[in-house]
């Protein structure tokens, strides 16, 4: 089940008020170089080095701002401090600014008080202006029935603003949630953001605080412009040869006229898209012509949504589609442009409905130093969304940075990675307690989660996520994959879950997990297809037991360690190769074994085991698909448990082990068995077994290796060339037995 399914209605509610308010990838077709046909995310190439080669957001430009601050005229402007007059408010604090701009200032305040925003109109910022206010102002927004609103707006072309301390306060507590706009609007009341940036660069938030609102304290969009929409009239039989001329074609349609690039937009935005195409395929050619109408270049396979460079002196362009007829055909010509160089920091972000910052188009955002809480209401309940719904045609989100900030009693979620690629989240403390903290969708693709704290959240990650050096409490993860990677994780009380859809599309190494509740579960969960791991521990009992898992034979696990697991539970081990490991189980019950219970190959190669003073069994392989083989490894009894137990299996080779049993208290002990005495009378189920090369020693009189109770018509089974101290045969007739010592 995937778990984050909010993009289309986040997609819908922004596209109310804002042309687009989106986000996924930049794939850029250039105008001299073949298309990129979508984004494929390198596994080489990780979000930390798409993030450097960039430098990190540093957002608007300081030193263009004058040092002393010009105090907006209340009165001059109409504008009232006492939470009054809102619409004479709204408009003489555009006024003020549109007038502070036009003259060359830089930097504006306001005196302390209270601004109410008008419920049908917002402030509008001016572009190159610090608009900056002491934790004594409010600005907040008239109680209202709309299911979208703004406060304030920092739109395409305002670049090169700072919005600097005060509060921005929604209406949350006094909205009136039962009307619908339209017929055609969700209903849900989730649109009302704070401050909203769309489509604008070089933006700084500094030390604001945003509450209350029925949407989100912060949005960061796009800023969309449909140039036109093409339909079945606008399409024509045939297709364009390689000199740019028009050609007869039936298995093919070209636009019949002309895609130009007239629109203003062009002016300072010279690329395009392609989108919504209905009745078409994803796939066409583009052919660039000059104004005279002579061919500059041509690009193949251009998908849509991939965003296209115009060449130099193109005039119009004509696409070419392979396909017949054209009845029903449809498809958009868009621009877009996200926000782009924007930080966000040391800011407050609280009681908002949906979430304290939407990423819904963005482009080079670091997020940093903030703290989030108490998102509820509606649907994600986020403390940040990197969501905007690319899908359902959106903007592009990347190299977004989410550094040292502090997440708690948010309802759901505290960090979405929804849509987009290369991300970073890092340092940062998780703290919702029961809530998701970190979810990377499959949309998303290149994020490095690094030195994060997950205390009490979750994580849920799909694919291509690496994790490095985190922490995490009281919790679990759910890790789909393919190309996840951890490196580095200590977990506490909490569960390790990995859940592959792909073969070793996981790999985890230099994990710590550590139970120290003993009525928590904690451990390692593995299911699904075969992982990687390497230098994993597990300490302490948990509730149940530290180690499980149903996971496809084939795995490579090594050096792992699980120390002091359960005496009641002990472990259940999935089919798998394990190098170097060691197990050692916890006193003070006796059913507690290593389980061997599912079909496949299980080979243990110098390993260690040491099997608790209390216990009955140590390892005990059960399944009749199961292949066993223990080699090189040591067992250690600290009581009267049988060390190895086959009680069922299609092959079993046991050789070159170790076995010490020098605390027994009773003899007569079986230290390796082939089933048991209430078995003896059963049909076999242990279809070949090689026991060989193995030095087994007890202090008292054991039976070392026992077949006699395999069952009704076993096999012949081979033991050779084993070593007993005060320990005996006890095999069938029909076993192969040669060159065992016996010294007792």
């Amino acid at each position: 089940m995937k778990l984050i399914l909010f993009s289309a209605l986040i997609a819908c509610q922004v596209a109310m008020t804002v042309a687009s308010l989106s986000g996924f990838q930049r794939t850029i077709v250039p105008a001299a170089a073949n298309v990129l046909a979508g984004f494929t995310h390198s596994v080489s190439r990780s979000a930390a080095v798409s993030l450097q080669e960039a430098e990190l957001p540093d957002g608007a430009d300081p030193t263009t701002y004058q040092t002393k601050l010009h105090t907006i005229d209340l009165k001059r402007w109409g504008i009232r401090n006492d939470g009054s007059k809102p619409v004479e408010t709204t408009r003489g604090i555009n006024r003020a600014l549109v007038w502070a701009h036009n003259s060359g200032i830089t930097g504006v305040t306001l005196p302390a008080g209270t601004y109410t925003i008008d419920k049908n109109s917002n402030i509008e910022m001016v572009a190159n202006m610090l608009f900056e206010l002491s934790d004594k102002v409010t600005i907040q927004k008239e109680p209202n029935a709309k299911e979208s609103y703004f406060l304030l707006q920092v739109r395409y072309g305002d670049n090169n603003v700072t919005l600097r301390g005060g509060i921005y306060k929604g209406d949350k507590d006094q909205h009136d949630y039962s009307k619908k706009e339209s017929p055609y609007t969700p209903g849900t009341h989730e649109g009302g953001y704070g401050i909203s940036v769309i489509g604008a660069e070089n933006v700084t938030i500094d030390g604001v605080k945003a509450t209350h609102f029925t949407g989100d304290g912060l949005v960061l969009g796009g800023h969309g412009t449909m140039v036109r929409d093409l339909y079945e009239n606008s399409f024509e039989s045939g297709g364009i040869d390689a000199k740019g001329k028009r050609v007869a074609d039936p298995a093919k349609i070209r636009t019949s006229i002309p895609l130009k690039f007239d629109h203003a937009i062009f002016k300072d935005r010279r690329e395009f898209e392609m989108a919504n195409n209905l009745k078409l395929p994803r796939s066409f050619d583009i052919f660039f012509y000059s104004s005279k109408n002579t061919l500059i270049s041509s690009r193949k396979s251009v998908n849509a949504r991939d965003i296209i460079a115009l060449p130099d002196g193109a005039s119009y362009a004509h696409l070419v589609f392979s396909q017949k007829g054209f009845k029903g055909a449809y498809i958009e010509q868009w621009n877009r442009v996200v926000s782009s160089n924007v930080v966000v920091r040391g800011s407050e972000f609280a009681y908002n409905r949906r979430q304290g910052i939407t990423v819904g188009g963005a482009d080079r955002v670091l997020i940093v130093g903030n703290e989030l809480h108490h998102m509820k209401g509606t649907m994600p309940q986020s403390g940040i969304d990197v969501e905007g719904g690319f899908g359902e045609n959106g903007n592009r989100n990347s190299n977004i940075m989410i550094k040292d900030n502090k997440f708690h009693n948010n309802a759901s979620y505290d960090v979405i990675l929804y849509d987009g690629r290369d991300a970073i989240v890092e340092g940062n403390h998780l703290a919702s307690k029961g809530a998701i903290g970190l979810a990377v969708s499959p949309p998303f693709t290149g994020a490095l989660i690094r030195g994060n704290h997950f205390d009490g959240t979750r994580i849920i990650a799909y694919h291509d996520v690496t994790f490095q050096d985190n922490r995490l409490n009281n919790s679990y993860t759910t890790l789909e994959g393919p190309r996840i990677t951890i490196d580095g994780m200590e977990v506490t009380d909490g569960i390790l879950g990995i859940s592959a859809k792909e073969a070793y599309g996981v790999t985890a190494k230099n994990v710590t997990i550590t139970s120290k509740n003993k009525s928590a579960e904690a451990g390692l969960s593995l299911f699904g297809k075969k992982v990687k791991l390497s230098n994993i521990t597990i300490i302490g009992e948990s509730k149940f037991r530290t180690f499980t898992g149903g996971v496809e034979p084939g795995s490579v696990i090594d050096n792992l360690q699980v120390l002091n697991y359960n005496a009641t539970y002990g472990l259940s081990l999935p089919p798998a190769t394990y190098t170097n490991c060691s197990f050692e189980g916890a006193e003070g019950a006796k059913s507690g074994a290593i389980g061997l219970s599912l079909g496949g190959k299980y080979v243990f190669d110098g390993c260690s085991f040491r099997i608790g003073s209390t216990a009955m069994n140590g390892l005990i392989a059960d399944n009749a698909k199961l292949d066993l083989t223990i080699r090189n490894s040591t067992f250690e009894g600290l009581g009267d448990a049988s060390l190895i137990s086959v009680q069922s299996a299609a092959n079993v080779l046991i050789e070159n082990n170790t076995l010490i049993a020098n605390r027994l208290t009773r003899e007569n002990v079986e230290l390796i068995k082939l089933n048991d005495y209430w078995k003896r009378n059963d049909k076999h189920d242990i279809l070949k077994a090689v026991i060989q090369g193995n030095d087994i020693s007890s202090n008292l009189y054991a039976i070392g290796i026992s077949t006699l109770y395999a069952g009704t018509d076993a096999p012949a089974y081979t033991i050779k060339n084993n070593k007993l101290k005060h320990a005996a045969l006890t095999i069938k007739d029909n076993d192969v037995s040669e060159g065992n010592e016996l010294n007792n």
